[in-house]
C-alpha cells in the first residue's frame, strides 16, 4: 500500500509538484508492472482468427471461406505492442487447381502477386520468399486491406491468371479483440474505430519475455548409470500421476521406458501415455536417480526429446494442414515451456500449417 502525507504548512505550489511528481512516479511503477507479464488471447470467428502472445504482439490470420477450398489463401497481419508500433503484413497460396505455391516456387523471381480489392489493383507484393513460402505486401496494400477489412469487400490475390478469394468475414471481431488485447480501443491506434477517447499514452507497452537458459547434459553426465525394474518405475509414476487413468492410460501396457540422464542427480522419464486417430503423446516426468524419487510431471502430450529439448507437435486434423507446438528447455533444475504456438486454422494452406501464431514465447540461452 502507498500512503501519501503533506504538512499544513506546504503551499500550494509546492503541494502540486509533489503530487505531480508522485504521480508520474506512480504511473510509471503501473506501467512496469504491465510489462512484466501478459496473458495470451486467441479468438477466432468465421474466416478470421487473432493470436496474441504474452509478450503482446498480436498475429491476425484470415483465410478463403470454407467453401471455397479449391483456392486457398491465408493473410497474416502482425502488430507488435506499443502505441507506435505499425502493422506488417504476408500472404501465402495454397493449393489451386490451376496454380499454387508449387509454381511460385519453380518460377523463382518471375512470378507477379498482386492485390486487387474491389476490382481496383493495389500493384505488386515484395518478392515471393521460397523459404517461407509467402510474400510480404506493401505498407500500402496492408493500410488499403485493414481499411476494406472493416466493410464487406471482395479481396483477391492474383498470380498469373487465377485469383484467389479472402473472406473479409470475421475480421472486425477479431481486430476488436486484438485492439482490446493491446490497449488500443479509443485510441488513434485501434484498427476499428480509433479514436481520441483515450490518448495514445494509454497503450499498452510490450511485456518482457522470460529469459530461459538451455543447460544441455553433457556427455559425462549421459553416461552414468541409472537401475530400476520396470514394474517399479511404472508404480512411482502411477502413484505420483493425478487421474493417470485418463491422462496416460498407456502406463499400464509393456511399452518400453526411455530414461534420459539429465545431471547427475535427475533424470527424465517416457513412457507412450495415449494414441489418438492421428496423434500420439508421451508422458515425460523428471524424477530423482534414488530414493525419494519425486516425479514430476512435464506433459503426457509429449512427441520427441532430445539432448535437453522437450517438444509436442499434435495435429488438428488428419491430413495434417494446422498444428498446435509446445517446447520445453532443461534449465538444469527443471523444464520450462519455452514456447506455445498453433498454425492457425484448419485451411488447406500446405502441410504443416500456415503460420506461426505464438500463444507464449521466451528468449533461450545457452548455458
Amino acid at each position: 500500500m502507498i500512503r501519501f502525507s503533506m504538512t499544513k504548512t506546504m503551499n500550494n505550489n509546492n503541494k502540486s509538484r509533489l503530487l505531480t511528481s508522485l504521480w508520474v512516479s506512480f504511473s510509471a511503477l503501473l506501467i512496469s508492472s504491465q510489462s512484466l507479464a501478459a496473458d495470451s488471447v486467441e479468438f477466432s470467428h468465421q474466416d478470421w482468427q487473432v493470436v496474441c502472445d504474452n509478450v503482446r504482439t498480436c498475429r491476425l490470420a484470415g483465410y478463403q471461406s470454407e467453401n471455397n477450398s479449391d483456392f486457398p489463401v491465408s493473410v497474416l497481419l502482425i502488430r507488435k505492442a506499443g502505441a507506435n508500433a505499425g502493422v506488417t503484413g504476408k500472404v501465402k497460396l495454397g493449393g489451386g487447381k490451376q496454380n499454387s505455391s508449387k509454381a511460385l516456387m519453380q518460377l523463382g523471381s518471375r512470378h507477379k502477386i498482386s492485390l486487387v480489392i474491389n476490382g481496383e489493383d493495389l500493384g505488386e507484393t515484395k518478392p515471393f520468399s521460397s523459404s517461407s513460402g509467402d510474400a510480404e505486401l506493401t505498407p500500402s496494400q496492408v493500410t488499403a486491406l485493414i481499411n476494406a477489412l472493416k466493410s464487406t469487400s471482395k479481396i483477391e490475390v492474383v498470380f498469373r491468371n487465377t485469383r484467389w478469394q479472402l473472406s473479409d468475414k470475421g475480421a472486425t471481431a477479431v481486430m476488436v479483440k486484438a485492439d482490446e488485447a493491446q490497449g488500443r480501443l479509443g485510441t488513434p491506434s485501434a484498427f476499428i474505430d480509433g479514436g481520441t477517447s483515450r490518448p495514445a499514452s494509454s497503450v499498452l507497452p510490450p511485456s518482457a519475455a522470460p529469459q530461459l537458459r538451455w543447460v544441455a547434459p553433457s556427455r559425462a553426465v549421459r553416461q552414468k548409470k541409472f537401475t530400476i525394474k520396470s514394474s517399479q518405475l511404472k508404480s512411482v509414476i502411477q502413484a505420483s500421476t493425478n487421474d493417470w487413468e485418463k491422462n496416460c492410460p498407456n502406463l499400464t501396457d509393456d511399452t518400453p521406458w526411455r530414461v534420459s540422464r539429465l545431471n547427475g542427480a535427475q533424470l527424465l522419464v517416457q513412457h507412450s501415455c495415449w494414441v489418438g486417430a492421428y496423434n500420439s503423446g508421451t508422458g515425460a516426468w523428471v524424477i530423482n536417480d534414488k530414493k525419494p524419487y519425486q516425479p514430476v510431471l512435464v506433459t503426457t502430450d509429449a512427441t520427441d526429446y532430445n539432448n535437453g529439448k522437450l517438444k509436442s507437435v499434435q495435429k488438428g486434423r488428419g491430413i495434417g494442414d494446422c498444428l498446435n507446438q509446445e517446447e520445453w528447455v532443461w534449465t538444469g533444475k527443471r523444464f520450462a515451456k519455452s514456447l506455445d504456438s498453433t498454425t492457425g486454422l484448419c485451411r488447406l494452406i500446405e502441410a504443416g500449417g500456415a503460420w506461426q501464431l505464438p500463444r507464449f514465447v521466451s528468449e533461450v540461452k545457452v548455458n
